[in-house]
Formats: C-alpha cells, structure tokens, sequence
C-alpha cells in the first residue's frame, strides 16, 4: 500500500528526497493537510506559518541537497527562539512575541537544509501548567510535559521531527505517553542557546522522531558531525542493568508487568541482566533535584512575577515564593547531593551497554490538568547521561507505555545502537 508522505519516518523521507522519488514541497504540504485534519482534537501547534514552510520547502527542491535534513519538516517547542515565528514560552505575558535570532538548535536545523514548520506546544514556561494538547492515541488523556505539543505532533504524523527540553522528564515521559522515539541527550551535548531556562543545572535537549534512524539523523544535524547509520543496532547481545528503584511501587501495575514480560524476552534473547539498585538514595536525590530546580526556576521567573504576576498560573507564582524562602547554603547543599549523587550513578552504570527502567510511571494520566510524574527520568536528568525511549509497550486500556534505555556519558551514538538491538527482540 502506497504511504503518504506524512507518514515517513524522516530517515525514509530524507532517503526518498535524496533519490528524486519525493520533493520537499509534497512532503510538507502533506504534514500540513494532516495538521489541518487533526489539530483541531490535538492542539499541537501553537504557532503555523503554513506559506513560509511551503517557500522554504520550494527553494529546498530548487537547490542541491544542502545538508542531512534537506527538506525535512522540523517543529520546535515553544520556549525555543525562532526569528520567523513568535515565541511565547507558553505564557499570556509573551504572546505575539518575536525574537530577532534563532536559537543554536533551530539554525543548526536551517543549516542541515530543514524546513522549519512551526511552534509546538509547551506547559507555561516549561513547568507545570498544562498547555491545551491532548493525546493523539486518546484526547481524554494527558501528552504529559512540558514538551507536549512536540510529542503529540511526532505521534500523529504532523511531523516526523520535533525538539523538546527536559529539566526533569519532559522529553522522555510525554515521548512515552504519546508512545514516539526520543532521546534526552547528555547534559551540555546541544547547545542551550537560544532556549528558554527552567533550571540551568537541569536543563538538556532532546529530540523526538519515529525511529531511532530518526534519531540518529537528528542528533547528528544538531552536533555538526558526521552521520552515523544505527542500522540494525549492536551485533551481540548486551549488557545490561536493571533499575527499579526504591519508587517502583509508584508505577501502575500493568507497566511493571509489561517491564518484567520485556525483561524476560531480553534475556531469552541473550541479554547479560543484572539487577541493581540505590536503597535510601532515590528519594534523597529526589528532593535534592527539586529543591535546586525551585531555586534555580524562581530566580529564572522573578521578572515575570514582579512585573506581570496576574498573568502566572498558580504553580508559577509558588515557585517563585518558594524559591525566595530557600538560602544560598541550602541551595549549595542539594547541588553538592546531586554531584555527589552522579559521581556515584556513573560509576555504577559504567560496566553496563545499558540500564532499563520505565520511561513513566505508566499510561498517560486521564484529564489535562496534570502532564504526570517524574520519578523514573529525574534521576538520569541529574545524572547528565543520555536516555532513550522506546515505544514498546502498551497499557492495559492500550495508551503507549515507554521504556527507557540510560547511557553513558557522552554515549549518545552506543545507546542508539544498544536501544536498537532491544526495540529488535520486543516487537
């Protein structure tokens, strides 16, 4: 049955565009017909400029191909930097507002030969505040955060590549709930330039894509180095650690059931398992993470709270009080428990090709009023390590529920290829 164009992978739309066999202009005015379908259920999209993309995707098919992403549809969260498109970091205060330069990320995108096609939605200023997206498997329930608009839009084949942010889970839990592939890279591995700041500690990119080719072609665009096939992932069987953590009891039983099924279906496959664990630290470093990311999101919001309070949501407005009422040394003390805390994560996941655990604690949440919790991405946010999703589970109501691979520092490439041996043996 012949595809349409939308719903390429954009590892195969970039192949097909490089072969003559589709151009750039049916790609994206295919994305923008499904959006235009769809958007009015999902609201994905804040932002559109449905001539500008079409124009950009024209001079794609009327020059050699430029780069990795020639052609390629691409949306952007809404707390990242576009001079062509307004940016409101998801609040009332910055509507209509439009910066004068890209960010690093969005111009590394252009570089590549992509076509920007529009803003995706975000909670307000990347915190809690749900934004108007639903899920595309069920709008009854939540697209989790922040990074919601990026992971319904990949998940309903308006686009097949979207860049999110994650200062706790918001790349890898919204990935999961909407059940698309996406990596949170490591700390400092793309730039932050350009973006807008919950936590400067925390703070990470990350892509989102329908494969993890997608993947890899993405991140490769984004670090201005070579491309790197994944393929068909590590030719032997890996190593690998499973963390449950002290919060397992948090997660819904049917994902602890569909965790354990994939654990044994690894190691019939020949996984090396070993289960690990950190009794008392979880929830230390739990709180630590919250506090430095309350102090550190406060100060981020202090004009915002002194000039234009009335526009703030509520949760926006505590942090800002609750960020006034932690002291400098108090602050201190948690950034040194959470430095403490990844020295020790990276020493124990060092011996290990990968660690598994739960990209969420489940399903998506039912309603919009909460995007859900972080207790299983918090820990490898802090840690600065890469992690990965992979949408290979469903629910007992059939929502997505997401697996999550950790890296190694600076590993980004090896856990694709271990991601890939593991999506191979689980679907």
């Amino acid at each position: 049955m012949k595809r349409e164009p939308h719903s390429l992978t954009a590892a195969e739309a970039a192949a097909r565009i490089a072969d003559g066999t589709l151009n750039a202009e049916t790609l994206v005015r295919s994305c923008l017909e499904r959006i235009r379908e769809h958007e009015p259920q999902v609201h994905a999209w804040v932002h559109l400029n449905e001539e500008a993309a079409i124009a950009s995707a024209r001079r794609a098919d009327a020059s050699p191909r430029s780069g990795l992403l020639h052609g390629i549809p691409v949306g952007f969260k809404d707390v990242i930097d576009t001079a062509e498109l307004p940016t409101a970091y998801g609040s009332p205060i910055y509507a209509g507002h439009q910066p004068v330069a890209d960010a690093a990320c969005v111009a590394l995108t252009r570089e590549a030969g992509a076509v920007v096609l529009g803003k995706t939605a975000s909670t307000e200023f990347a915190y809690r505040h749900p934004s108007a997206c639903t899920n595309p498997h069920n709008p009854a329930h939540s697209p989790g955060g922040s990074s919601s608009g990026s992971a319904a839009a990949v998940a309903d084949q308006m686009v097949p590549l979207a860049v999110g942010t994650q200062t706790s889970g918001s790349v890898i839990r919204p990935a999961a709930y909407c059940g698309v592939h996406a990596i949170k890279p490591g700390y400092g591995e793309l730039s932050f330039s350009g973006v807008r700041h919950l936590s400067e500690s925390l703070d990470t990119l990350g892509c989102m894509g329908r494969s993890i080719e997608d993947l890899a072609l993405f991140m490769a665009a984004l670090q201005m180095r070579d491309y790197r096939r994944v393929g068909d992932g590590l030719a032997r069987a890996p190593r690998l650690a499973v963390y449950r953590s002290e919060l397992w009891d948090d997660a819904q039983p049917d994902a602890r059931k569909q965790f354990d099924q994939a654990i044994e279906r690894l190691a019939k496959a020949g996984a090396e398992l070993t289960e690990i664990a950190n009794p008392g630290l979880d929830r230390k470093l739990l709180d630590a993470c919250w506090l430095v990311t309350k102090f550190e999101a406060g100060r981020v919001l202090v004009h915002e709270h002194k000039q234009h309070r009335e526009a703030m949501s509520a949760p926006a407005q505590a942090l800002v009080r609750d960020a006034k009422s932690i002291g400098l040394d108090t602050y201190h003390a948690a950034g040194a428990e959470l430095e403490r805390g990844r020295n020790h994560l990276l020493a124990q996941l060092a011996p290990f090709d990968g660690t598994l655990t739960l990209s969420a604690v489940g399903e998506a949440p039912l309603g919009l009023h909460d995007t859900g919790p972080v207790l299983f991405n918090y820990l490898w946010t802090l840690a600065w390590t890469p992690a990965l999703n992979l949408p290979v589970m469903r629910g007992d109501t059939g929502l997505p529920i997401g697996l999550q691979v950790i890296g190694a520092r600076r590993g980004e490439q090896a856990l694709l290829a271990t991601g890939r041996w593991i999506e191979r043996q689980l679907t």
